[in-house]
């Protein structure tokens, strides 16, 4: 019975009462009385079950509503609803359950929801609904219909009646397919990332691993690790401006040159040569303290600054040291070898402005002991200074000569008593200074061979006597015929400097084929050092100057060490 049929009753009933009502009206008695009191309280009756009937309706109409938003919402939310009973079956669904499950939504209702489980998580699925009455959430793999599992988040809570009995569950799927792809995508890229970070920071290391080889090999020296002439001067310049602060505050630089180091090296061999360096600069550092420095110029050269010292008596004793040190013997390859230095010392001085002042102060007191023999040492003063910027100005006196071809030729004539006529000739060579006349070897060629220009005055010397013999020779054979009989000789020094180069021979050869002189016409003379000091290979190249038909002789025998019996094992004219 709708609303209005209830209304109608109720009016029909009121007009029935009104007539009785007025039908015992005009006959008064107690029992109408009653009847009338009963009948007006039924209409009250009646008009509050209207009341309480509209207001039904109302709540009626508001519930009908929310029901209706609440279906709209079931059926039409983006993730699959279902309810089940206890045991799992499908009382209700929405359309996406249905359509995630690939089934009709009238066909889902009654299947039980285990079907729709993957195999390997049913398991799962039976403990949530036979073990569990609270609300949980996992992620199970759902098969639908005819399609592939694809992975889902679950949350399943408990269904009460109004005795808080379990009647069923309610189910909210939500394929997270998508979301896990998403998620091993950015796990994906997430490693990525930290495999190129990683990569990165090794790159990054390696690239600091580098810069700090760069700069070390930027500071330091190759071979022997030991500091470059760079690091060296910074930390020189910092002495020389910490002492222009501090009156009292003392270094010094000392110079070290190893003395015939060139014939150890060309004797053993390079490798042989890098390993003495090594063992030099290992020793150097052993004779120092921590807050000294020891650098490799080059070569066979070290600098060595001493910081904080107290007076030239320490410097000394470091000096002295060092020298003990190197004169260990050392084994190089079979060879037993010793090791000398010549060490210059420069003291600090207010007279020094510049670091690189106190590194020339050494190299010229360096230079000066170098004269004084081996294993010797000597302290700058002013007048080595003076005497450096002499032989400075005579290098480039020489270079001038050499070039403007100032040098002079004299040939002192050999005379052969027996036949009682000139044999040939003795070349001296003699420098024809613009300002200072004729000068002598004795003041120019020992430098000349200390800056390896002597090898540009020789050959130049040595082509112009040949040229000058043989245009005597031809003179000669002109006017008596007989060349054999008057063939000149032409003696000619050869210095160490030049002795001990590799191409000497095919030199000589040329000129000997420019000039056209005869091999036989050509002495060379070689001084006793020459030939000591670099003994057996000394034998060799004599024998291959032989060869070529050249004559030799030694000159000034007996200023050295060697003995009258030692002539027999040189091949000499």
């Amino acid at each position: 019975m709708d609303v209005d049929e209830f209304s109608q009753q109720i009016n029909e009933l009121r007009s029935r009462v009104r007539r009785i009502w007025q039908r015992t009206a005009t006959e008064p008695n107690s029992e109408q009385e009653l009847m009338i009191v009963a009948f007006e309280e039924l209409q009250i009756a009646v008009e509050e079950l209207l009341v309480a009937s509209e207001e039904l309706e109302a709540t009626r109409a508001v519930a009908e509503k929310e029901r209706q938003r609440y279906q709209e919402l079931f059926d039409f939310a983006p993730d699959g609803y279902l309810v089940t009973n206890t045991a799992g079956k499908i009382l209700e669904a929405n359309y996406a359950a249905a359509t995630m499950l690939c089934v009709r939504q009238k066909y889902l209702v009654g299947k039980p929801l285990i079907v729709f489980i993957a195999q390997q998580d049913r398991q799962i699925f039976s403990s949530l609904i036979n073990n569990s009455q609270q609300m949980q959430d996992c992620v199970i793999d759902l098969k639908p219909r005819f399609s592939t599992p694809f992975p889902a988040s679950i949350r399943v809570s408990p269904v009460y009646d109004s005795q808080e009995k379990l009647v069923g569950w309610r189910w909210l799927l939500r394929n997270i397919s998508e979301a896990k792809q998403a998620e091993e995508q950015v796990a994906k890229h997430t490693e990525e990332l930290a495999k190129a970070n990683q990569q990165l920071l090794s790159e990054i290391t390696e690239r600091k691993r580098a810069k700090s080889q760069l700069l070390h090999l930027a500071f330091h020296d190759v071979l022997t690790g030991l500091p470059n002439r760079t690091l060296f001067m910074n930390r020189l310049k910092h002495a020389v401006n910490y002492s222009k602060r501090h009156s009292d505050y003392l270094f010094a630089v000392l110079f070290v040159d190893l003395d015939r180091f060139k014939l150890i090296n060309d004797s053993l061999g390079h490798t042989c040569g890098d390993e003495l360096l090594l063992t030099v600069a290992q020793r150097l550092q052993e004779c120092l303290r921590s807050i000294d420095i020891a650098a490799r110029l080059g070569g066979d050269e070290f600098i060595i600054l001493l910081v904080g010292i107290k007076d030239v008596v320490e410097v000394i004793g470091v000096v002295e040291r060092i020298q003990k040190k190197l004169a260990l013997p050392v084994v190089l390859g079979e060879q037993e070898v010793s090791i000398t230095a010549s060490i210059g010392i420069a003291l600090s001085t207010k007279d020094c402005e510049q670091p690189e002042d106190f590194l020339r102060d050494a190299d010229i007191a360096m230079y000066r002991a170098k004269t004084q023999g081996r294993a010797c040492y000597e302290i700058f003063d002013t007048d080595m200074h003076i005497q450096a910027m002499t032989r400075l100005q005579l290098v480039n006196e020489l270079r001038r000569a050499i070039e403007l071809q100032e040098f002079r030729i004299y040939y002192q004539p050999i005379v052969s008593l027996s036949r009682g006529r000139i044999i040939g000739f003795e070349a001296l060579v003699r420098w024809l200074h613009p300002k200072h006349g004729i000068v002598l070897p004795e003041y120019f060629m020992s430098t000349a061979q200390e800056t390896g220009l002597i090898i540009l005055i020789e050959q130049w010397v040595l082509h112009e006597v040949c040229s000058q013999i043989q245009q005597w020779q031809e003179q000669l054979s002109s006017v008596f015929g007989d060349l054999d009989k008057w063939r000149l000789s032409i003696s000619v020094n050869l210095c160490s400097s030049r002795f001990s180069e590799e191409n000497l021979l095919s030199q000589i050869n040329k000129v000997l084929e420019d000039t056209g002189i005869d091999a036989a016409s050509l002495t060379l003379e070689i001084t006793e050092s020459v030939i000591m000091e670099h003994n057996d290979k000394a034998i060799i190249r004599l024998k291959q100057l032989r060869n070529l038909g050249i004559k030799l002789a030694i000159d000034d025998f007996g200023t050295g060490y060697s003995s009258l019996g030692r002539l027999h094992d040189f091949p000499i004219n």
